[in-house]
């Protein structure tokens, strides 16, 4: 199977190549025209994704349309110590039944970047499957004998957590761990490169490092790469895919497109070209044309571009046209009025409706308004003042009301 053999110049003009333990050869291997296998892992640590997350998803996205083998390895072993990687703190163990059931959940959100059927599936595989038959002495002897110990302190991982004075023997198992996968995929599945988020560098350059040793010992001369995208983060240095409001989750089980697609739209301005290069495929000379001559216009092409990608068109269009009822003419701030499911079973009258949620001082109130031209449903204006409103008028379970051109109320029901 040919590959594109652009896929290197493509990474580097996109800005998604950001370190890499051989440089040269990777873009040698990309440019042979013949695929390669590569990988990214996921700990299972929560039961969806959010944006900030899907990174490394959509570069891996790029080598499966570019003809290359994907792996996608899920921590079942690994998640269960947990990665110290930037953090203060022990992470929260988790049962091996939670685990098991967020990988259940991550595999849903991971079809829309990856394709796992067609000519060349993306693989999902748990590196439980081959740490469970491991005994504890076995793996110190043939892999923690690789690791030194006072490198490993040092590593950039490990920092906050040895600041807090409270750095685990349980958490330094997880760097040979994750290198050992990198040695097992390999064996397993012929893979020969992985790729990660920039936080990750440490763990991958283990991985590389620790191959390196076996081909010593053992006499082999396996070749394994490393290689990091830059991660997603904010001016203030934090990393990007929650809002004020919350993670801008995947699942549509957990947000709205509505708020997908606002979440989205609060990307820093820095951040803007970025988001373009990882989740659209629009040219990066046109991207850079558009945000130098209206970031306003580049921040809502690129909220409609990924709610689209993400969540499908009709979220998107939908998304799109209650942000413009709401941000062209000064309703951001929204009120929220919750209301029970059932009591749109049988239709409510919209002037009542009106009048509940206190839009309308009244229903009679109400029906001038209407009558008026100036009552809107979801962007659109309503004319009949015996509209009723029924459960297939709300989208991701929320309505859009407006009266005249500056009073919103929002109505959610559960």
């Amino acid at each position: 199977m040919k590959t594109d053999k652009n896929l290197f110049n493509t990474l580097k003009e996109r800005g998604l190549l950001y370190q890499c333990t051989n440089e040269q050869r990777l873009k040698q291997l990309l440019e042979s025209g013949q695929p390669i296998t590569l990988y990214e892992g996921t700990d299972p640590t929560m039961d969806s994704l959010h944006i900030g997350h899907c990174v490394p998803y959509c570069v891996l996205r790029r080598f499966q349309q570019a003809g290359h083998k994907v792996i996608l390895l899920m921590g079942g072993a690994t998640a269960s110590i947990g990665d110290p990687s930037g953090k203060s703190e022990l992470r929260k163990m988790l049962s091996y039944k939670q685990l098991n059931e967020n990988i259940e959940k991550i595999k849903e959100s991971l079809s829309i970047f990856l394709d796992f059927e067609g000519e060349n599936p993306a693989v999902i595989v748990n590196n439980a499957d081959w740490f469970k038959g491991l005994s504890y002495i076995d793996f110190m002897r043939e892999i923690g004998v690789h690791f030194n110990m006072n490198k490993m302190l040092a590593n950039e991982i490990y920092s906050n957590r040895i600041k807090e004075g409270g750095l685990t023997f349980f958490e330094m198992g997880y760097m040979p761990m994750q290198a050992y996968d990198f040695v097992e995929l390999n064996k397993r599945l012929g893979c020969t490169l992985q790729y990660g988020g920039a936080d990750q560098w440490g763990n991958i350059v283990a991985g590389v490092e620790l191959q390196r040793k076996l081909n010593y010992a053992n006499g082999t001369d396996t070749e394994l790469i490393g290689a990091t995208n830059p991660l997603l983060l904010t001016p203030e240095g934090k990393k990007m895919g929650k809002t004020e409001k919350g993670a801008i989750w995947l699942s549509k089980e957990k947000i709205t497109a509505y708020d997908f697609y606002q979440g989205i739209y609060q990307t820093p301005d820095a951040c803007v070209e970025m988001m373009f290069a990882l989740f659209t495929d629009i040219p990066m000379q046109e991207v850079r044309s558009l945000i130098a001559q209206d970031i306003v216009s580049a921040k809502k092409k690129m909220s409609y571009e990924i709610t689209k990608f993400v969540r499908g068109e009709a979220d998107a269009i939908e998304a799109q046209k209650m942000s413009e009822s709401l941000f062209t003419e000064g309703g951001d701030d929204a009120p929220v009025v919750e209301m029970i499911a059932s009591e749109f079973n049988e239709g409510k009258n919209l002037t009542n409706l009106l009048a509940e949620v206190k839009l309308c001082s009244s229903t009679s109130d109400a029906r001038r308004m209407i009558q008026g031209g100036a009552i809107y449903m979801n962007g659109e204006k309503v004319t009949d003042v015996y509209t009723k409103v029924t459960l297939t008028n709300f989208k991701d379970n929320s309505i859009l009301l407006k009266k005249g051109k500056k009073n919103f109320v929002k109505v959610t029901i559960n």
